[in-house]
């Protein structure tokens, strides 16, 4: 009796633990598929507001609540350029190659100033600090692009850089350095640009990697995992023993 009651509970705990499992993994796997479905969602509204038409200067967002809604917006800005204070952002690979991140601040008619990811240049092989001429438009220029958040950053040692090459943009720092309050929003130009002409830069930029793809990767992960179990249990806890009974049987 206590050998049967005992390969008895043991067949509950193993039962208990295999529905758990499979509760488990088959959660974790409608989470993934939840996940897609943000992205997606998220993939969608930035594709309508492409293809909305261009956002007028004038309604430039003017605090950060706005600029999250005009992300990806297109957009036309005219202003002059703020030579002295381009900057380059380091260790920024375009078509897998080294290089920097232009950014040129763009002082509006209204006094306000945009960050303008201007494009991209190539590093100097055997020497980093050497750049190539910028060439920029004299006068007001006109500057058409998408409406983007600010430069994103990468991993540094030293969180106080400073001059015209550094690693990240600390946008606090560089409204100081120009004296005047940065737009919460930057304007990633492209090739369209009509202050793009001539300059010598790349603007290849790569579309946003939402990931969607890999969530459904790992949905099928998990319930691969979740059918195995319940595959495993079937087999050793029910047909194994039931095929062994018949065979003894016979």
């Amino acid at each position: 009796m206590a050998t049967a009651s005992t390969a008895r509970w043991r067949s509950v705990a193993v039962l208990l633990a295999t529905v758990a499992g499979m509760a488990l993994t088959a959660r974790l796997g409608f989470w993934q598929l939840d996940r897609a479905a943000q992205k997606a969602a998220l993939q969608h509204s930035l594709d309508e507001r492409r293809a909305l038409p261009e956002l007028p200067q004038q309604a430039l967002a003017r605090s950060p609540a706005e600029a999250a809604a005009q992300h990806d917006r297109s957009t036309r800005l005219s202003g002059r350029w703020l030579a002295a204070r381009t900057v380059y952002l380091d260790n920024r690979q375009m078509d897998g190659r080294p290089g920097f991140f232009v950014i040129v601040p763009l002082r509006l008619e209204d006094g306000r100033v945009v960050a303008v990811q201007r494009g991209w240049m190539p590093r100097a092989l055997d020497d980093r600090t050497r750049l190539q001429p910028l060439r920029l438009g004299e006068g007001v220029v006109t500057v058409a692009g998408r409406i983007a958040p600010p430069p994103g950053r990468l991993y540094e040692f030293d969180v106080a850089a400073s001059g015209a090459i550094r690693q990240n943009l600390d946008l606090p720092a560089y409204a100081a350095e120009i004296g005047s309050p940065l737009a919460p929003v930057s304007l990633v130009e492209d090739e369209a640009s009509p202050a793009a002409a001539g300059d010598g830069l790349a603007r290849r930029w790569p579309a946003p990697a939402l990931g969607i793809h890999k969530h459904y990767g790992y949905a099928f992960q998990w319930f691969a995992l979740c059918a195995l179990m319940a595959i495993l249990h079937v087999w050793f806890r029910i047909l194994r023993p039931h095929f062994r009974r018949a065979r003894r049987a016979a």
